[in-house]
């Protein structure tokens, strides 16, 4: 870049900044999203749940479903080709 060109482009320079902060907080946000870990780890805590009786059967499968969908999710996008 040039001196010329960097001066003209000193206006934008804040929302250059900001545009590198949005994409970082999505980035993170889209980590933390997709970590497999949580959905294990509510799993695992609805399954001791219907163990220890505070959970019925049925409400057991509903959960259950739904947190291996987002598992299935989170899967299908960590294996999905990045542009």
């Amino acid at each position: 870049m040039g001196l010329l060109t960097g001066i003209l482009a000193l206006p934008l320079a804040p929302l250059r900044t900001t545009l590198w902060a949005a994409e970082q907080l999505q980035s993170a946000a889209e980590a933390q999203y997709y970590d497999p870990a949580p959905v294990r780890q509510a799993l695992v805590e609805l399954e001791r749940a219907l163990l220890e009786g505070r959970i019925g059967e049925d409400e057991y499968d509903r959960r259950e479903d739904e947190l291996l969908d987002r598992l299935d999710e989170i899967t299908a996008r960590r294996r999905a080709p990045r542009p």
